[in-house]
């Protein structure tokens, strides 16, 4: 520990970046081969199973011989159309271990790996493919739920960007952005939901990105989308050096939640102690601790899962550790969601881990954002070029996808 305070993990020190990029590069091959392996009829059970696997052995790979940290951020979760928590059955719940996929369902996927404690989350949503169409066209509500998703999540990106920091001209005129005021939540809340009720749809409500520090994926500060009540309060702002998971989630229903009478499968310790009084219970969060540390697990990852079953029970009810309740649309409407874990640089957003960007020529719909101000927003950069190689090229796309491909030419400048 005495060697943890003396090291750096702050964006000041290149080796920082450079392990949240690592683990992102993990991330980013898994959610490929996840995603790939989500066609018609395959068990979500297996799909995650195979996916955990996947994170382990690429995992191992990096670092070797160094006595640091190195795992899994977030077990891999897939979860079926009107689900809006992430969601991973177990083999010994045999209902829900059955569980498979269905032909063209939205389904969230989300994991994500950790280096030294600086750990990367990503989430897609991916429509399930079907041998006759695996890469054709989509219209319809599920084509507006796609696009109202993905162009929400380009303007919460854009909305994270400290202000004035991209700002170009005199000193003068940089200093007058800088001192504008940020938008509130509610402001942050009304521009995004502009954007998906231009599609028809509605967010998701508690939607929220959280601060990201080492071994902690909510950190101190928080931006709630859409609260559904009073404590759903954001609590600070984006600042340059800093990792946040930005989450966006949209739905084809009215965007209220329901928790439902199923298993939580989902786990993370908490900073709580507590004596507990089961030999069961000890035995499972002395493997929890040192398999997981405080990142999110899944109860199928530990070495005897009935016994976990039973050993957890008395660490959610001491609060020792906090179990994810399984959330559904409150009207089961399919639901979307988008997670991406950002470095805010001097230079701007840094997607480190990020779902691909949509193929928008894929998507038909009748509908369109026709806000002026969001649309001028989406054109913009949310980093500055810094005359990365490559930088000339693409250069003449469409808005939504000309963000993400900046974003790959700006990670290879950013470890200054």
């Amino acid at each position: 520990m005495a060697d943890d305070a003396a090291i750096d993990y702050t964006l000041n020190n290149p080796d920082t970046l450079t392990k949240y990029k690592t683990a992102a590069q993990i991330s980013h091959k898994v959610l490929e081969a996840v995603s790939a392996w989500c066609v018609e009829g395959a068990k979500i059970l297996s799909v995650c199973q195979r996916g955990d696997k996947l994170l382990e052995d690429e995992v191992a790979k990096v670092y070797k011989g160094k006595k640091i940290s190195k795992g899994i951020s977030h077990p891999t979760t897939v979860s079926p159309s009107a689900y809006v928590t992430p969601y991973t059955p177990l083999s010994t719940d045999l209902e829900e271990a059955a569980v498979a996929l269905k032909a063209n369902e939205p389904v969230k996927i989300q994991l994500g790996a950790q280096i030294d404690g600086l750990g990367t989350i990503v989430c897609d949503t991916i429509l399930v493919k079907t041998d006759e169409h695996k890469n054709g066209e989509v219209s319809g509500r599920e084509a507006d739920l796609m696009l109202a998703t993905y162009y929400a999540n380009e303007l919460l990106l854009r909305l994270m960007i400290p202000p004035g920091l991209l700002t170009s001209g005199t000193e003068e005129e940089k200093k007058k952005a800088a001192a504008e005021k940020r938008p509130t939540q509610t402001k942050i809340s009304q521009m995004v939901e502009t954007v998906v009720k231009s599609y028809g749809c509605n967010l998701v409500e508690g939607t929220t990105s959280w601060l990201f520090e080492r071994n902690e994926i909510e950190g101190k500060k928080k931006i709630v989308l859409n609260p559904p009540d009073k404590e759903g309060k954001t609590e600070g702002s984006p600042e340059i050096g800093e990792i946040w998971g930005v989450e966006i989630g949209v739905s084809l229903g009215a965007g209220k939640v329901k928790t439902i009478d199923q298993r939580p499968t989902l786990h993370r310790r908490t900073a709580i102690t507590y004596q507990l009084k089961r030999p069961s219970s000890r035995q499972t969060l002395s493997e929890i601790v040192k398999k997981f540390g405080n990142f999110p697990f899944s109860l199928r990852q530990l070495d005897d899962e009935r016994a976990a079953k039973v050993g957890v029970v008395e660490c959610v009810r001491s609060n020792v550790l906090r179990q994810y309740e399984v959330v559904t649309d409150k009207d089961s409407a399919p639901v979307a969601r988008l997670l991406t874990t950002i470095a805010i640089t001097k230079n701007g957003v840094v997607r480190l881990s990020a779902p691909p960007a949509l193929d928008t020529a894929r998507f038909k719909s009748d509908k369109k954002i026709t806000d002026e101000q969001i649309l001028k927003m989406l054109e913009q950069p949310t980093a500055r070029s810094t005359g990365a190689k490559g930088k000339n090229k693409k250069k003449k796309k469409k808005p939504a996808k000309k963000a993400t491909e900046e974003e790959e030419e700006e990670e290879s400048s950013e470890d200054e």
